[in-house]
């Protein structure tokens, strides 16, 4: 009985740490995946850059955990490059885009894999990156 006491008191202590983690939220690494949107007249329209480069926003899709809306750099026919204009603020969205876009830039296509862990996230990406591809015709 003697020893039961302090082991109780000690396994506690070791215990409470645990239950009151909280896991980080990587806000810096979200912030620069997902910067602010831009303001623009028209937000499904085209606009073009100088180097034949045409760039195409998508539709922004509403999901349960936020909205997702991305922007598609077109040169030629191919995509060039893919970045979120939103995306909601949690970690497997984080971990997820990157996937997301490496994938869409091999594919070439919206026809990528849904990332385990971000379903929602994922078909939002899928959703808003179709609209951008359908809407550069």
């Amino acid at each position: 009985m003697k020893r039961a006491i302090p082991v109780l008191v000690l396994s506690m202590a070791g215990l409470v740490p645990v239950w009151l983690y909280e896991p980080s939220l990587g806000t810096a690494a979200t912030e620069s995946a997902a910067p602010a949107p831009t303001p623009s007249a028209s937000s499904g329209s085209s606009g073009s850059s100088g180097s034949g480069a045409t760039v195409v926003k998508g539709s922004t899709v509403q999901t349960d955990k936020g909205p997702v809306q991305v922007e598609v750099t077109f040169r030629g026919t191919g995509i060039a490059s893919v970045r979120m204009l939103q995306q909601p603020n949690h970690p497997q969205t984080a971990a997820a885009v990157p996937k997301l876009i490496a994938e869409t830039l091999e594919a070439q296509s919206a026809d990528v894999d849904t990332v385990s862990g971000a379903t929602i996230t994922s078909d939002g990406y899928k959703e808003s990156l179709q609209a951008a591809i359908d809407a550069k015709g």
